[in-house]
């Protein structure tokens, strides 16, 4: 920076707004600002008046000519920012999608494998289901050869019994043989339906179990997807909340420096304009006191040196009350 008091020589390069752009990191060059305001031009004067409003005009541009560039260089880190949380965010998307892809086979597979579990125990079901209605029907037909046995025996001891008793004995004999008869067989032709009734029952039984089961585990599955693209979409969703966070974080402390920036600023004024009062005030009070001199008898001339002596406090025991 220059040593010069002219403000309008402040420049500040690309390559420096790094190591300035900090805290406290432009301290030199407000001491600067401030070191070539430092003066109370006459204001009595046309030209001190002019003076003055020529120092504020130049903190002015020397204001901007400091904030300028490091508008320009916030700017620049804000955009410097932005592919980073894009890179990140194309990164985090394509390893969550590379690990879904790579575990799909084996999700397909373990799913795959539930399913012919759930298959082959209903197969299972049904193939000992249809094992037991075969044995209750060759045990049925056992029972009908049983009863054509009986029914031979019993027709050729009726036939033995035939020369000993009357015709009408022999025909009753046969027709209560005959109705015991039909009356055994419907028995069993009844138990027999009934048993391959309840067999039938217990495959549609173990076929509807088997294809509840196998509906159960494709909503399984499905839910199971779906739960796998929910947390996949939270995981989106927390990073962005995360990169909004970080964006209103920064966004937060620019408008916390941008204020104190401009409290600083409004301070430095505060403090000009209250030194240019002051500087009013005394030229007022010496005026007055000199025209008191002047209509006492003393000579101006005397009196202006009387005036400047008390205010600079070489004499004793005399001073200017403000």
């Amino acid at each position: 920076m220059s040593e010069s008091t002219d403000l309008t020589v402040i420049e500040i390069k690309p390559e420096q707004a790094p190591a300035l752009y900090i805290p406290n990191g432009l301290d030199a060059y407000l001491e600067h600002i401030k070191a070539s305001v430092n003066e109370a031009p006459d204001l009595s004067t046309k030209k001190g008046r002019d003076r003055v409003a020529s120092l504020a005009a130049q903190v002015s541009r020397s204001k901007t000519a400091v904030e300028k560039p490091g508008r320009e260089y916030l700017k620049r880190l804000k955009e410097a920012v932005k592919p980073a949380e894009q890179e990140i965010k194309r990164f985090v998307d394509a390893c969550d999608a590379l690990r879904d892809e790579t575990r799909r086979p084996l999700t397909e597979w373990e799913n795959e494998q539930e399913r012919i579990k759930q298959e082959e125990e209903a197969k299972s079901a049904a193939e000992e289901l249809a094992k037991q209605v075969e044995s209750d029907h060759e045990i049925a037909l056992l029972l009908n050869e049983k009863y054509d046995r009986e029914a031979a025996e019993a027709k050729a001891e009726a036939e033995r019994q035939r020369v000993a008793r009357e015709e009408e004995l022999k025909r009753q004999a046969a027709e209560q043989a005959r109705i015991e008869a039909e009356q055994k067989a419907k028995a069993e032709l009844e138990a027999a339906a009934r048993r391959e009734a309840e067999a039938q029952a217990a495959k549609e039984r173990a076929e509807r179990e088997a294809k509840e089961a196998a509906e159960l585990a494709e909503r399984q599955r499905i839910e199971a997807q779906q739960k796998a693209e929910r947390d996949k979409q939270e995981a989106i969703a927390a990073e962005q909340r995360k990169a909004q966070e970080a964006a209103d974080k920064l966004k937060r402390e620019t408008e916390a420096k941008e204020a104190a920036r401009l409290a600083e600023e409004k301070r430095i004024a505060d403090e000009a304009a209250k030194r240019a009062a002051d500087i009013e005030h005394r030229k007022t009070v010496n005026n007055k006191a000199l025209a008191d001199l002047i209509a006492a008898g003393i000579p101006e001339d005397c009196a202006k040196k009387c005036i400047t002596a008390i205010a600079k406090g070489e004499v004793s025991a005399i001073r200017i009350t403000y």
